[in-house]
């Protein structure tokens, strides 16, 4: 599994993950009170693969999640985890064939994620057995109350075995949630992510793929066609820094340069005037706007896309500040696609692709 995290560029965990992780390995159960984009699909999954029986080819651990997408994205993510283990996870969801997801089942998967109803039918239908289950994650509880599924989920867990580990992930704990949670994992451990920690939930997150002579291009065409008049965009070194922002000046557009190599009073200068709005586009590296605390930047530009994925995590918590939304988009080449399943994989979160019309480069 240490591969798999190493092929996802983790290099430092979230404070989730810092948190729930030790817990879990310890064999406590866990309730997390954490929203989409804090890492907590890796605070479980991580656990949950090292603890797994590898030599096993049943299912030992359940998720349950409200919505397809999300069943799809923890699956996903959870795989990519277990890239180097012969785990697997397979998602199961309504709306599509039963008979392709029982072919996976009975193929030999260990963990199954899946929405409450199409998790039942599959137990009702004997295509799906949970008596050997030693993980149980309830993700986005309070989500899947908000739906109406109590019923289901208790239904669920009474065929589970009594002896089994269990955490509960909810972005608020409530009344109901209280409930699950002291019904099922009494002695749970609590674990909170603050309220001023980053959080990508109200980040509308997208990616454009280009081929590398045409990111410039792109990058300006975004500007006009959406109108953006304050984005930071950030680059990967000090060079690409002083580059773009040349570029962009040549072409007419109010930018201003930010990294490493800056004196203090430059920098201060800089981002006065960025804070002033007297400077619509700040380029710079993430290192030199980590720590930044600028409110209302309604546009992250990744104009390189971040090696580390922590970094993006940084980069776009630049955006969405004092409860405002914000929308990051990042360039991303076609060689890069390993980089953007990294990220995915880290935060946990839905980056859409961005189609760009055949106009748009005209």
């Amino acid at each position: 599994m240490r591969r798999g995290i190493a092929d996802l560029g983790f290099t430092e965990m979230f404070p989730i993950q810092e948190r729930a992780i030790p817990l879990l390995l310890k064999g406590r159960d866990v309730v997390g009170q954490a929203k989409t984009g804090t890492g907590k699909t890796a605070a479980f999954a991580v656990p949950m693969i090292e603890r797994l029986d590898w030599g096993l080819r049943s299912v030992q651990a359940i998720v349950l999640t409200p919505t397809r997408e999300l069943a799809l994205q923890v699956a996903g993510d959870i795989n990519a985890l277990a890239r180097y283990t012969p785990l697997r996870a397979t998602a199961i969801y309504g709306g599509v064939s039963l008979r392709r997801q029982i072919e996976e089942i009975r193929r030999g998967v260990q963990m199954v994620v899946g929405t409450p109803g199409r998790v039942i039918d599959h137990l009702r239908r004997g295509t799906l057995r949970l008596d050997g289950v030693r993980f149980a994650v309830l993700d986005e509880a309070d989500r899947m109350l908000d739906m109406g599924f109590i019923d289901d989920i208790e239904y669920i867990l009474r065929r589970t075995p009594r002896r089994k580990q269990m955490s509960l992930w909810s972005a608020t704990i409530d009344t109901r949630t209280r409930r699950l949670s002291r019904r099922y994992m009494p002695r749970a451990e609590m674990v909170i992510v603050s309220r001023d920690e980053i959080t990508l939930e109200e980040i509308d997150q997208r990616y454009v793929k280009v081929s590398p002579y045409e990111k410039l291009e792109t990058l300006k065409r975004l500007i006009d066609h959406l109108n953006i008049e304050r984005a930071i965009i950030f680059c990967r070194t000090r060079r690409g820094v002083e580059a773009l922002t040349r570029k962009l000046r040549r072409a007419g557009y109010d930018a201003d340069a930010l990294h490493g190599g800056f004196t203090q009073a430059r920098r201060e200068e800089v981002l006065r005037a960025f804070r002033e709005r007297r400077l619509s586009l700040l380029v710079a590296t993430e290192v030199a706007a980590r720590g930044l605390d600028i409110e209302d930047v309604p546009y992250i530009l990744n104009y390189d896309i971040p090696r580390d994925p922590l970094m993006y995590f940084h980069r776009i918590g630049r955006t969405a500040r004092a409860g405002r939304r914000g929308t990051a988009i990042t360039l991303v080449s076609y060689d890069e696609d390993l980089e953007l399943m990294r990220i995915r994989a880290l935060t946990g979160t839905e980056i859409r692709r961005m189609t760009l019309p055949p106009e748009f480069l005209l």
